[in-house]
């Protein structure tokens, strides 16, 4: 009987504790297979081909008492919450990336979430940044200790002649002594220990764009499960702790970012404004704090619907600037955008004006920015007037613009309205809700009554109960006939909103209580685990 207890979720990867009969290890970790799964050692019938038929999988079905819950992609599901579940075979999955990404996608979507995964014979200090970003967190000394054996030296950024010890490359134990075997297996464990490391700062993301640079197959692999986006949206938060780095072309196709676009084009609803003005971002975020910005809104005077051109999240309206990612990227700056950049964000700067009629878009935009907007134009037929087309902040620019929206009655700053729209879906009434605070520290209310605030670390709205009445039935989580003292955990949900995403704002609602709080689990995860947290509780109320 095994037992898995999650510790920290980053997408698909994660930390935890794996309990077995015989052992206890914390995960990911590489270790000893017969220390945890003594039975392994003479199961039988187990190595079967990953691309194997249908019918010889189902001739030689693989159980091992005392051992993991062996699984394959034309077998159904055996396991259950708990268990830790082993792929035989997975290294053979990175010689074709697209049938590696198909075959996880699969097995992903049939067994519970709460289960360990284990890659056997599959870890090296290359890989297994990439196998933990694709769900995986056991792994064996079986792959590096062939590697000992055909005389390669392994590192992570791939592997090389034995003679490479002697370069100076690793100073550990193993190449002290000049033990191969042991600074491969050295290698391995610090990789992971790395992995481990980015986890918990919610960024392994980055270091998998860059680990995989070196490896053709893993970055199709990365590119693979970036279009399976419906899979991997799932299992993303909808806000992460740190900066999301955007280094790669790869960045213009991760999940954050296709979800900012998803949500800009199907959910946000603009405010009542025929005028719109294209500005430029800026590197300090939230844009309003920078000066560049601060000079902009000055000049626009609240006349225009400012929208912010910006790689890779495309455009950000003026509403939509402290939500995770746009407060929260960061992009190398050269002044040229490449090809498939311009592409990509004129496309959604297209689909957006195609969406919502503007009767004048004005331009205030340089380099690549200026690029894309003049691509989104000609996409939809819509025309654009110019206030620059250099050097937005300079006083002669900022003039034009002021000058260009002479005559422009002021629109109703309703930041509230769009940000709703955007994170629950929801187009609802604002009048009479009035702002507090200072930016970006802001709540609102409607009258004394306090409705929503502003969470400065997300960008997400926290609703209060009051706010909550507001909203439609939407990100509503059900439970037992019970009255939480703390967190919800997983066994007392009945349901939940398919919407719902971990990091989510949501409200608990059963027969006797109703709480507010944030989600720890999608909605899928908490109707598919037995075990963990599914919502971090902020306040209660008894009925």
């Amino acid at each position: 009987m095994t037992r898995f207890d999650i510790r920290k979720r980053d997408g698909l990867a994660r930390t935890g504790i794996l309990e077995t009969g015989t052992a206890t290890v914390k995960l990911p970790a590489a270790t000893e297979p017969d220390a945890l799964f003594p039975a392994l050692a003479n199961a039988p019938s187990i190595n079967i081909p990953l691309s194997a038929p249908a019918a010889l999988v189902q001739d030689f079905p693989p159980v091992i008492p005392g051992g993991p819950v062996i699984i394959h992609p034309q077998r159904g599901n055996t396991s259950e919450s708990g268990d830790c579940v082993m792929v035989a075979n997975w290294h053979t999955a990175f010689a074709n990336p697209r049938n590696y990404v198909d075959w996880l996608v699969g097995l992903k979507e049939k067994i519970p979430a709460d289960t360990a995964w284990y890659a056997p014979a599959s870890a090296l200090p290359s890989t297994v940044a990439i196998l933990c970003y694709s769900g995986f967190e056991l792994f064996d000394y079986t792959a590096v200790d062939l590697k000992s054996a055909q005389g390669l030296f392994c590192t992570p950024e791939g592997d090389f002649p034995a003679d490479a010890m002697q370069a100076g490359i690793c100073t550990c134990p193993g190449c002290k002594s000049g033990n191969l075997k042991e600074h491969n297996r050295e290698a391995l464990r610090q990789e992971i220990a790395l992995v481990t490391r980015f986890i918990h700062l919610s960024q392994l993301r980055e270091l998998v764009e860059s680990r995989c640079r070196m490896d053709a197959p893993q970055v199709m692999i990365l590119r693979h499960l970036d279009r399976h986006y419906a899979f991997m949206e799932s299992a993303q938060p909808v806000a992460r702790s740190g900066i999301l780095r955007a280094n790669s072309g790869e960045s213009l196709q991760r999940v954050e970012v296709q979800r900012f676009a998803d949500r800009l084009l199907t959910r946000y609803v603009p405010p009542r404004c025929d005028v719109a003005v294209l500005l430029p971002c800026s590197a300090k975020k939230p844009y309003s704090l920078s000066q560049s910005h601060r000079r902009f809104q000055q000049a626009v005077g609240g006349r225009a619907h400012e929208l912010i051109v910006t790689s890779p999240l495309a455009l950000v309206p003026r509403e939509l600037e402290c939500v995770y990612p746009a407060a929260h990227y960061d992009v190398p700056v050269t002044g040229y955008w490449d090809a498939e950049e311009c592409a990509v964000i004129s496309g959604i700067l297209a689909r957006y004006f195609s969406r919502h009629r503007y009767r004048r878009i004005i331009t205030h935009l340089e380099g690549g920015a200026l690029t894309v907007a003049r691509q989104a134009a000609a996409l939809c037929g819509i025309t654009l007037e110019y206030s620059c087309t250099e050097n937005p902040v300079g006083t002669a620019a900022l003039n034009a613009l002021d000058a260009s929206l002479a005559g422009e009655r002021r629109i109703k700053d309703d930041r509230l309205h769009g940000m709703l729209s955007y994170q629950f879906g929801a187009d609802i009434e604002t009048k009479g809700i009035t702002p507090r605070g200072r930016f970006p520290e802001l709540f609102w209310s409607k009258g004394n009554v306090q409705l929503f605030s502003l969470d400065t670390g997300t960008g997400l709205i926290r609703p209060t109960f009051d706010g909550w009445a507001l909203l439609p039935e939407c990100y509503r989580i059900t439970i037992d006939d019970f009255v939480p003292e703390g967190d919800v955990l997983v066994p007392g949900v009945t349901g939940a909103d398919p919407s719902i995403r971990d990091g989510d704002e949501v409200l608990v609602a059963g027969a006797r209580a109703i709480a507010t709080g944030r989600a720890a689990l999608s909605a899928g995860e908490m109707l598919r685990s037995r075990r963990g947290v599914a919502v971090r509780v902020r306040k209660i109320k008894k009925l």
